[in-house]
């Protein structure tokens, strides 16, 4: 039962997780078509960092305690589809600190990437989490 219950809130963190990575690139997309040092501005960094405190933060945390918890219970550490995927997970990790990165960066009013970049960025999360579900349901090695 213990295990269940693991599973069922990893996935509902995750989905949480991943919804926020979908968001914040937009976030800034919209951010970045504002005027500069206009009260849009502020309220687009105002809801990015909303973003990043409430949701994204706390997500990650859970996503990775309740992930390390699973692969525990059910002794996964030799598997190599864990291996893969938590490499994944942390590409995945590396890629949502950056975002807070960037969102600091356009706080301070640098506008270092396009807003095409900022679009192709939409496809990072996706793109990830297609191989992590192929590797956890079809487990392929």
């Amino acid at each position: 039962m213990t295990y269940l219950w693991l599973k069922a809130g990893h996935i509902i963190f995750v989905i949480f997780w991943m919804a926020g990575l979908f968001m914040l690139p937009r976030y800034f997309v919209y951010h970045q078509e504002a005027e500069a040092g206009s009260n849009e501005e502020a309220k687009w960094v105002d809801r990015e960092r909303k973003l990043l405190k409430i949701i994204l933060l706390p997500s990650i945390i859970v996503v990775w305690v309740l992930g390390l918890a699973l692969a525990a219970t059910l002794n996964l550490w030799s598997a190599g589809w864990l291996h893969a995927k938590m490499l994944l997970v942390l590409i995945l990790s590396g890629y949502h600190g950056y975002l807070g990165s960037y969102a600091t960066k356009l706080a301070r009013g640098e506008r270092p990437l396009s807003g095409k970049q900022l679009r192709m960025f939409n496809e990072v999360p996706g793109i990830l989490a297609a191989v992590i579900v192929v590797l956890v349901v079809v487990r392929p090695f």
